[in-house]
């Protein structure tokens, strides 16, 4: 079997017994990383410390969560751009924001008026984002999400 040191160059090709021989010496563990090989790849590393870094590198991973913002068609200009900050900052921070406009009463006869605001909020919005799911009129609702766009 090859056997390669902890910085990835080769020791030399060795019996089972000769690998394991050569990694206690060295005060390390004997792992094989490729076995369908020809020969069969070992690697004289600290296994603790491997699995130590490898469950550091994975719960390091942020995941991204969807906040949501909820608007009306009868927003003012100054409630909607402090919602559109609120969107950016989300974006920023690398959430996904899902906007979601209700309609109450008999304002669902204009959904014109959600989407053209839908069309302001993306104008009006800076920074780069991907539209994850495009305005979309659902019941009394109309739904948007927008994803942060990646780095």
């Amino acid at each position: 079997m090859r056997v390669i040191d902890e910085d990835g160059k080769q020791i030399g090709v060795f019996s089972v017994s000769e690998a394991l021989r050569v990694a206690r010496e060295s005060g390390y563990d004997l792992v094989e990383v490729a076995p369908n090989a020809v020969p069969p790849v070992c690697r004289v590393m600290d296994l603790g410390k491997y699995k130590y870094q490898m469950s550091k590198k994975h719960s390091a991973r942020k995941t991204s969560d969807v906040k949501e913002i909820k608007i009306r068609p009868q927003i003012t200009d100054h409630d909607l751009q402090l919602k559109i900050k609120n969107i950016r900052r989300f974006l920023d921070d690398g959430d996904k924001a899902k906007v979601t406009m209700f309609f109450r009463g008999r304002e669902i006869v204009r959904p014109e008026i959600g989407m053209k605001l839908f069309a302001k909020i993306l104008e009006t919005l800076t920074g780069k984002f991907s539209i994850e799911q495009q305005p979309k009129l659902e019941g009394k609702s109309i739904t948007m999400v927008l994803a942060p766009s990646s780095k």
